[in-house]
This record gives C-alpha cells, sequence and structure tokens, in this order.
C-alpha cells in the first residue's frame, strides 16, 4: 500500500514480499555500523522482521519504518518512516538506504515526506531522532529536515550512547 509518493519515490508499507530486500539491507555493514545488528540472516528471519516491527507497528500505531521505492523501475532502495520506542517519550524518524543510492538525495525527500506527513496526517507534535555519535551523514539530513541535537542519551543502562534530535526546542 502506497501511503506517500515525492517526485522521485513511492512510500509504502512493508510487507513479506519485501524480505529479500529487507535481508540484503539489514546486512550491511553501514547498517551494522550505525544502526545495529537485527540477526536477520536468513528470509524467514527477514519475514519475521517485518511481521514483529513494521507490520505490527502499522497496527498498533498507525505507523512504522516503510519501503522507499524508485518511481523508475521501482527497485526497492531503502526504508523510511516513524517508529514509536518505549525507550524515548515520543515517535522518532528512521532511515537507511542502500550505499549505492547515498548521496543522491533520496534519504532527504522521502524524509522530508515523512515529516510532513507525520505532523499533518498523523498529528504528531514532537518528532524524535536518533544516530549513533558518529553517523555524521544522518546528523546532517535530520537538521536539513528541521531536527537539531538535544542531547546524548542511552536507549537502555547497558546500550552506547546515541544522539537524540527533536524538532521542538523544549527538553526532551
Amino acid at each position: 500500500m502506497i501511503i506517500l509518493e515525492t517526485e522521485r519515490l513511492f512510500i509504502s508499507h512493508l510487507c513479506a514480499d519485501d524480505a529479500a530486500f529487507v535481508l540484503e539491507l539489514l546486512n550491511e555493514p553501514s547498517f551494522i555500523r550505525y544502526i545495529g545488528d537485527k540477526g536477520v540472516r536468513t528470509l524467514d528471519d527477514a519475514r519475521r522482521y517485518i511481521a514483529e516491527g513494521p507490520v505490527k507497528s502499522y497496527e498498533i500505531n498507525g505507523f512504522g519504518l516503510n519501503l522507499v521505492r524508485l518511481k523508475a523501475g521501482h527497485a526497492p532502495i531503502g526504508i523510511c518512516g516513524v517508529l514509536k520506542r518505549d525507550t524515548l517519550p515520543d515517535p522518532d524518524i528512521g532511515f537507511a538506504f542502500l550505499p549505492s543510492f547515498w548521496n543522491q538525495g533520496y534519504a532527504f525527500e522521502s524524509a522530508a515526506a515523512v515529516m510532513t506527513h507525520a505532523r499533518e496526517a498523523l498529528g504528531l507534535a514532537r518528532i524524535l531522532a536518533i544516530t549513533s555519535p558518529d553517523n555524521q551523514a544522518s546528523e546532517k539530513l535530520l537538521g536539513k529536515i528541521g531536527l537539531r541535537f538535544r542531547r546524548l542519551t542511552k536507549l537502555a543502562a547497558d546500550a552506547d550512547e546515541v544522539k537524540l534530535f527533536t524538532n521542538e526546542p523544549a527538553e526532551v
């Protein structure tokens, strides 16, 4: 189901048919470095990740991570959407793209559309984001879509610190 369309992209809900792409994306060295190892090693793992993550989030929250696909050729290139983590007070935007599609404006195009959709269609006033401390490319993109660094935080007591961003000046 296509939920957003931009000049160059279709943004749609993930489904089990997207398992091969999810398997590829989640095992990219850059994904593991900046986002984390989700332990997805097989197509069955990828289907389970989609069902227990994005699909469950669509059902519970009305939003989640979405597939980003090129209009020209329909190739899947990344994921982008809004998540609701138990460890954060408000929803946060997340995105990841195959490295061969970096530096072409696709992440910005999809993230800007998701932010507008989150505010206007979902009614979310405050949107957060997190990055690993060394992920300068994501930090730059977050600035372009109106989010600002607030502080370092941990999502769990035993987790590494992450940078926390918000679209509002209030403390989080």
